[in-house]
Formats: C-alpha cells, sequence, structure tokens
C-alpha cells in the first residue's frame, strides 16, 4: 500500500507517494508540485563491490516530452541522447548527493530521475534534486541525511525563494544552493543582465545596459538566506519521512588501508624524495613523479624482505604527499610551488593570433593555457534547441564551448564526444560572461576554449580569455570579466583560503570554488565543498580573497585590451533605419528584392519589421556600403512614388472608358497594379485581364509588361482598369 507524505514549504504543497511504483529498487518516489510529477529511483548492487577506492555512482535525468503532451523534435519521433540541460542537472544531482555516502561505500549506484509531467511554473532542478535525495533517504542504502535544492532571486531588491520562470526572468540573480539541514554541499550563482531607463534630461530618457553584478556582502546575504531555507526544508522531510523509510543495509564499508609501519618507513626514508616530486606536481596534473618514488621505494631492501607489493607502496606515498602538502599549507603558508597563499601564477596574454578567425585570445596562467576563438554569426545562426514546457523552439544565440584534450595534461588518448565535466565548464565560463554582453546586441556569438595545457581551473582561464575574445571581435561588452579558482585546507581549528589553485591542491584541499567577475562585482560562481560543511564568515573571507585575485587579473586583462588590433577576418556590418512602411519593398514579392540585393552584393541583410532598422554585414567593405546605398535609394523611391501618388487628382487626370498604355509594376494573386502615364497607379483586377478565364495572373502579365488598358472606374484614389480588348 502506497504512503503520501504531505508538505507545504514556501507557500506551496508538495507531495511524496511512496511504495506506488517502481518497487523493485532500493528506493523511488513520485514527487509531484503543481502539475509536475517526477519520479526518483536508486538502485544499489550490494552484492557487486568494486575494487577501487570509490563509490561508483551514476546520475541520470531524463526528460520525456509526453510530460509537456508533445512529440520529440527532429526526425526520430523518440527520445535520443540527453539534452545540455539533463546533462548539467544529472550533474547538479550527482555533485549534491555524492558526498552523503560513507567512505568505503564502493557498490554500483544509479540514481534516476524521469520527468513524467511538467510545469513551467515548478522548477524541475529543485524537484528532482529533492526527489532524489527522497528515494535515497528513505532506500534501505545506509544515507541517514536528506539534502534538497533552493533557488533564490532577486526582483526589484527583494529576495524570492523558488521564483517561477515568470519572476525568473525579472530576476537579476539567479542561485542555487544545495545543502542539508546544517551543511552547504554545492552553489551556483549568475548574475543575471536587464536594461533600465535612465532620465538623460527632463524630457528624455534612454536605455542603459545593466550587468547586475553581485557584491560578496550581497552574495553572502544571499547564501545566508538560502541556509536558512534547507535547514527549515530538510528538517521537514526528515521529519516526515520517517514513517516510510526502510531499514538500512548492513553493508561492508571497504577499509582502504595499509600498515601504519609501511607509511611510517616512507615518511622517515623518502619524505624528501616526495618532496621533490611535489615541486614537479606543481608543473604537472600527472602524477609521474610520485610512480617514480614508489618504484625506487619498491627495489630497496626494506621493501623486498617485507614482500610489500607496489600498490602498498604507491598508496604510503600518496599519504605521505597528502600530508606534506597541507602541512606545508597550513603551518608554513606555503605552496608546493613557492607561492604564497594568495599569490597568482604568472599570466602571459596574445590577442588575435588567429588571421583567419574573426577573433582569437590565447591566455597562459601557469601552467594553464587556454585558446579561446570567438566567431560571429547572423541572428537566424544560432543553436536551435527545446525547453520542456515550451511549444515552440528556442535559439540561442550566445554559445561557449569547451574542449579538453588528453595532450593538455600530457596522456596519450583520442578526443572524443564532450563529456559532462566539458559541458558543466562551458556552461559556468557562459554564466560569468553572457550578462556583460549588451542586450541589444543580436548577432549570435560562438566562443570555442581549447585547453592546450591544464594545471588548475581551466574553466576560469576560459572566462579570461572568452572576455577579451569577446573584446577583440568588437561585441560591445559592459566590462572585462575575470576568473580565479580558489582552495581551501582544514586541520583541525587551522585553515588556509588558496588563490588560483592548481591540481595537485585542488586533489588534496577539501574545498574548490570558482569565482568570476568584473571590478564592479560578482558575475557568476561555483562551489563544491568536500570537508562538509562551511561558516558564513570564512565564506565572506574566501570571497574577499578572491576578489584581490581578480582584480589583479583584470589589471593584466586591460593592459592586454589596449593592444588588440582588430582581425581583418572581422565581418563588416552597418546599420541604419528606414521607415518601417518601406521594409516590404525592400523584401518584395516572394522576397524576391532582398533576394537579388543579396546576391548581388553577396551580404547578409536582417530587416526589423516593427523598428525599421536594417543591418548588412559582409566581408567586403565596398560591397557592404554599396547595399546598403542601394537599399536606402530603393526606399527613397518608394516614398518618392507614395509622396506623389497622394498629391494626385485622379479624377481630373483620367476619364472613364479612356484607352492607355501602362506598364506591369507588381503581380498580385488577385490581379496586377498598372503604372499609368499620367501619374499613379491603377488595378487591373484577374476577371479584367482576358475573355477567357485566368487562373493566375503570371501566365499572362509579367513585371515591365506594356498593355493596352482602358479605365473602367475613377476615384480620387484609386482608378480600376480593363484590358482593352474587353
Amino acid at each position: 500500500m502506497s504512503t503520501v507524505c504531505e508538505f507545504e514549504l514556501n507557500g506551496k504543497r508538495e507531495f511524496f507517494e511512496f511504495n506506488k511504483v517502481a518497487k523493485q529498487s532500493n528506493g523511488s518516489v513520485l514527487a509531484k508540485l503543481g502539475n509536475a510529477v517526477v519520479l526518483a529511483t536508486v538502485v544499489s548492487e550490494f552484492d557487486n563491490p568494486v575494487e577501487e577506492d570509490f563509490t561508483p555512482l551514476t546520475v541520470q535525468y531524463v526528460e520525456k516530452t509526453y510530460a509537456a503532451a508533445k512529440l520529440p523534435g527532429g526526425f526520430i519521433k523518440r527520445e535520443s541522447k540527453p539534452s545540455e540541460f539533463e546533462t548539467l542537472t544529472s550533474r547538479v544531482i550527482d555533485r549534491s548527493l555524492r558526498p552523503l555516502f560513507p567512505k568505503g561505500y564502493v557498490y554500483p549506484t544509479t540514481i534516476t530521475v524521469m520527468v513524467l509531467s511538467a510545469d513551467k511554473d515548478v522548477d524541475l532542478q529543485v524537484l528532482s534534486l529533492n526527489a532524489a535525495s527522497a528515494a535515497l533517504y528513505t532506500s534501505n542504502i545506509p544515507v541517514k541525511k536528506s539534502v534538497a535544492g533552493v533557488r533564490i532571486g532577486k526582483v526589484e531588491g527583494e529576495y524570492i525563494v523558488n521564483p517561477t520562470a515568470s519572476q525568473l526572468e525579472q530576476s537579476t540573480l539567479d542561485l542555487y544552493v544545495a545543502g542539508s539541514k546544517e551543511e552547504l554541499l554545492m552553489i551556483e550563482m549568475k548574475a543575471i543582465s536587464n536594461e533600465e531607463m535612465v532620465e538623460v534630461d527632463i524630457e528624455a530618457f534612454t536605455k542603459v545596459h545593466k550587468t547586475n553584478e553581485m557584491s560578496e556582502d550581497d552574495l553572502v546575504e544571499a547564501i545566508s538566506l538560502a541556509q536558512k531555507v534547507l535547514n527549515e526544508v530538510n528538517t521537514t522531510y526528515e521529519n516526515g519521512f520517517e514513517i516510510v523509510c526502510k531499514e538500512k543495509k548492513e553493508v561492508e564499508l571497504v577499509q582502504f588501508t595499509i600498515d601504519e609501519k609501511i607509511i611510517e618507513y616512507v615518511k622517515e626514508n623518502y619524505s624528501n624524495n616526495i618532496k621533490e616530486a611535489i615541486k614537479k606536481l606543481a608543473k604537472s596534473e600527472r602524477a609521474v613523479e610520485l610512480k617514480e618514488v614508489a618504484k625506487l621505494i619498491s627495489t630497496d631492501t626494506y621493501s623486498l624482505e617485507n614482500e610489500i607489493s607496489y600498490s602498498e607502496i604507491y598508496e604510503a606515498v600518496s599519504i605521505v604527499k597528502r600530508e606534506i602538502v597541507r602541512a606545508m599549507i597550513v603551518d608554513e603558508k606555503v605552496r608546493a610551488d613557492g607561492r604564497g597563499l594568495k599569490d597568482v601564477r604568472p599570466i602571459c596574454i596574445e590577442t588575435n593570433i588567429l588571421p583567419s578567425t574573426h577573433s582569437s585570445c590565447l591566455f597562459t596562467r601557469g601552467e594553464t593555457q587556454a585558446l579561446v576563438v570567438g566567431t560571429i554569426a547572423g541572428p537566424k545562426d544560432g543553436q536551435m534547441y527545446e525547453v520542456l514546457t515550451d511549444k515552440s523552439t528556442s535559439m540561442e544565440n550566445f554559445m561557449v564551448h569547451y574542449n579538453f584534450p588528453g595532450f593538455s595534461v600530457g596522456e596519450a588518448k583520442p578526443m572524443f564526444g564532450v563529456g559532462r565535466r566539458e559541458l558543466g565548464h562551458g556552461n559556468l565560463a557562459k554564466k560569468a560572461l553572457e550578462a556583460t554582453i549588451d542586450k541589444d546586441f543580436s548577432e549570435t556569438i560562438r566562443l570555442v576554449s581549447e585547453i592546450l595545457e591544464s594545471n588548475g581551473s581551466s574553466s576560469m582561464a576560459t572566462v579570461c580569455g572568452g572576455s577579451l575574445a569577446l573584446k577583440a571581435a568588437g561585441i560591445p561588452i559592459s566590462n572585462l570579466v575575470a576568473g580565479v579558482a580558489m582552495g581551501m585546507v582544514v586541520e583541525g581549528n587551522k585553515y588556509s583560503v588558496l588563490t588560483d589553485i592548481m591540481g595537485l591542491e585542488d586533489h588534496d584541499g577539501d574545498m574548490d570554488f570558482k569565482v568570476a567577475g568584473t571590478k564592479e562585482g560578482i558575475t557568476a560562481l561555483q562551489m563544491d565543498i568536500k570537508l562538509g560543511g562551511i561558516e558564513l564568515e570564512v565564506l565572506k573571507e574566501a570571497l574577499l580573497q578572491a576578489k584581490e585575485g581578480r582584480m589583479h587579473i583584470l589589471g593584466l586583462m586591460e593592459e592586454a585590451a589596449q593592444e588588440i588590433v582588430p582581425s581583418e577576418a572581422l565581418p563588416l556590418v552597418e546599420q541604419f533605419a528606414i521607415d518601417p512602411s518601406k521594409i516590404m519593398v525592400i523584401i518584395g514579392k516572394a522576397g524576391a528584392t532582398i533576394k537579388e540585393i543579396i546576391e548581388k552584393f553577396s551580404v547578409s541583410i536582417d530587416l526589423d519589421r516593427d523598428s525599421g532598422n536594417v543591418k548588412v554585414s559582409g566581408e567586403n567593405k565596398q560591397n557592404v556600403l554599396d547595399a546598403c546605398e542601394h537599399i536606402k535609394t530603393i526606399s527613397n523611391n518608394a516614398s518618392s512614388k507614395k509622396d506623389n501618388v497622394k498629391n494626385l487628382d485622379f479624377e481630373k487626370l483620367y476619364q472613364v472608358d479612356e484607352v492607355l498604355e501602362g506598364k506591369v509594376e507588381r503581380i498580385t494573386d488577385f490581379g496586377a497594379f498598372i503604372s499609368l502615364p499620367k501619374g499613379g497607379e491603377g488595378l487591373l483586377h484577374i476577371s479584367k485581364i482576358s475573355k477567357e478565364r485566368v487562373n493566375n495572373v503570371s501566365d499572362v502579365l509579367k513585371v515591365s509588361d506594356t498593355v493596352e488598358i482602358k479605365v473602367l472606374n475613377v476615384k480620387k484614389d484609386r482608378i480600376e482598369l480593363a484590358s482593352a480588348l474587353l
């Protein structure tokens, strides 16, 4: 028999139904909020442990198009590979729930979340994480905490908890926080730009682009609100779910430990060797040097006499290495590469090094190097994608694509498709940069970040290089954006915050977070906390230290921006406005006129029917200018003709039954418009063209044909014509 747990949280009623579906899984739940329904299941194979020291967790979030009463887009009418949103949501759930599993839990586990019914006013990322956590918490898997997600928006200066889609459109902040009752586990944040009417003088206003960066104090305030909400939500969930929790399975938590004597032997006899290896590790993410130390130890007398395996020795070396790295940071306040805790590695910036691209930036920070290349295209050249709750297809006009080939870390492996990590890093860089782009810029922008070397936060190198690539392409941005990766090491009551962490510090540290922003404030943040929570005061200290690093990097970026020489491959764009009523004249019948202009001048043309704005772009400057003049001429001639017609009195110029010669100006489905010798135009209706029935005017007449016609009827502003042969 099923059990329903009902809660009222943040003014909304939530329903969690257990023991109704998917009962062969370790835990399952149907979660309902509004009209949204998601099924979350968790399955773990207790009889199939892996041999490695990690939890083999797989999370998959799947949207079914029937949930929104529509068919899958594309040729094949079946859900295929995950969309970018599905992949990123899977990643969010994974990063939020993985810390809950106890150390030594080595049993293959899969968490599946399926959207069965969608509601555009329900945040599916929040609901899906809550459902996944409910399935895990109430299962027989030894997880004893619930986790929830909360989104914070900011509309007109007021924070909103779990805003609706329409509220989020008006928000200047998108903050997503996941955590338990006591601990924050994951934070993602981005600023959202908007336009504001600003008074220029007493009678005039103008639109101003606002990036809406957040200060460190404001961000901590918003996170504090999220923490309070998470405490309330998780307390409510845990109390409510108590009646449906299964008895936890007693499974062996594998202890990957080695004899303390081996660790002590390595520490006493090979600490100096490991310290030397650490210095080299500061220049690479690969642990080659540690393997060399382990090989050396495996051949000494002690190892041979005691028959110690290479794997045990390597594990001991890794443990000693971690202790040394952390002690250096916390006690000596010095890092493996000799830097102080706040020091940023040397930075080198080169712009527009690729002559045939629209823009490019090679950004090098220490042993991390990103080549970011920008391409500009027309508004219709963006990436089409589908949102589950939208009936029509959407268009993405700003893309950031991040690639991480094996050679960037010295690994001999081929390049495959884009993985979750690459999608996540590209998405983070996009969040950081998007708010700075002027909303009036309608062209499509694609940034591609090729990671050529990696030793610590290539995603933040992508942000720095991407911002300069936007600048080099002449794209209107409010400010340059820099990103810096931060870390933390905690030992007892002591801790150290690190600026610009490298791979070694990321691996052996307790927290890593990435902060991107302008001189005005933060535009994006991503944080994963490994140590089980963080005090808000410590977080604020870390954010302020990140600001110091960001300002240092921005200073170097601004110097590089002064040296930018525009690429010769950059498309030429000219914009001007005409009377909106003349747009159809520029387009012509069935688009004939505009097609002729595009082919004649080899340009692209974008027309706005509402504002009359005309945008002409192309590779050849003279062709672009000539096309602009041609369009203006057509518009002016159309205006002159219309003005002349307004001044004509047809009743004085033409008499009924008068026979004239005219020229076919335009052909429509119902007839032809004939240019008359004394000025003006008359309509030759399809029924008045011939004695025989005419099905298509174009079968009998063509534009520019000279025809003999007679006047049937004359009004002050209109003339009706017939063929003179009738």
